[in-house]
């Protein structure tokens, strides 16, 4: 992995510890701490000062797909090839749980705070001092079976299922309430928590998997397959376009005060300026 100054494209640090490829990585809150998942089965901790990795978790069986962070960054959430999602203590570099065994890859996760309304499920006797913030959290999990489960994170209960056309390979929450989530076969599910029974709407802008989605003010930010970047605004009827790309697919967008970085096949990294954002 490698570090850039994002103002002016400077390489500032070479992490270097996986073996074969990284799938994954995201800062802590903090913003001096990275969070990695490869294809080694390792979750790493690295310092963005020095380089150095000062924790490694080991404990899946095949490779890391996606990771969330817990609040602050006491916890961490891991999700893999095993059909596991795993929480985890940074402190102790221990894994505290296997929070779901999902029985088909996991690929991808994402941590939010639960609306009033859902049941979480009750937290079990002997749960570790070590766990911090996961009382009030849902756990997302984007299934290769076509599933988008719902986990309460500390209960580790499973909440909710709700059946996708084709293997889902992303998901966010956009609030307490509303969540998307997005499919190989290019859909995008926006759903609400209290009613999932339907979804409130389906996006499909091609047939192209959908390999990110990111919450961006009112709205998300989506990557697909086919190389295509685009904004669905707060009032979800209006889109950004983010050109470049050649019909290589984007792998992910990230968002930045008022830029947005995308990394594509063709092996580029890409900062679009958004003054409106």
């Amino acid at each position: 992995m490698k570090i850039w100054n994002c103002k002016n494209g400077e390489r500032r640090r070479d992490l270097a510890g996986h073996v074969y490829d990284v799938n994954c990585c995201r800062f802590f809150p903090s913003g001096m701490v990275v969070l990695s998942g490869g294809m080694d089965a390792q979750v790493k901790v690295w310092s963005c000062e020095d380089g150095t990795c000062p924790v490694t978790f080991k404990g899946h069986k095949a490779g890391i797909l996606d990771t969330a962070i817990v609040d602050r960054g006491r916890n961490v959430v891991s999700c893999s090839r095993d059909g596991t999602a795993r929480l985890w203590d940074c402190g102790k570099s221990a894994c505290l749980a296997v929070v779901a065994d999902c029985g088909a890859p996991v690929n991808g996760c994402s941590v939010g705070v639960a609306d009033n309304s859902m049941n979480l499920g009750v937290t079990q006797e002997g749960t570790s001092e070590r766990e911090v913030g996961t009382q009030d959290k849902l756990l997302l999990l984007a299934r290769e079976d076509k599933k988008l489960q719902g986990v309460g994170l500390q209960s580790r209960t499973p909440v909710f299922e709700f059946p996708g056309s084709d293997a889902l390979n992303c998901c966010a929450f956009l609030s307490s309430l509303y969540i998307v989530a997005g499919a190989q076969d290019g859909s995008i599910y926006q759903l609400d928590v209290r009613s999932l029974g339907t979804p409130v709407q389906v996006f499909h802008k091609s047939g192209a998997p959908v390999h990110s989605i990111q919450p961006i003010r009112e709205g998300f930010i989506a990557s697909q397959g086919d190389g295509s970047t685009f904004i669905v605004q707060q009032d979800l009827d209006h889109t950004i376009e983010l050109s470049g790309p050649d019909a290589d697919p984007v792998y992910k967008a990230a968002v930045w005060e008022k830029s947005v970085f995308t990394c594509c096949r063709d092996g580029l990294v890409r900062k679009y300026q958004l003054p409106n954002l």
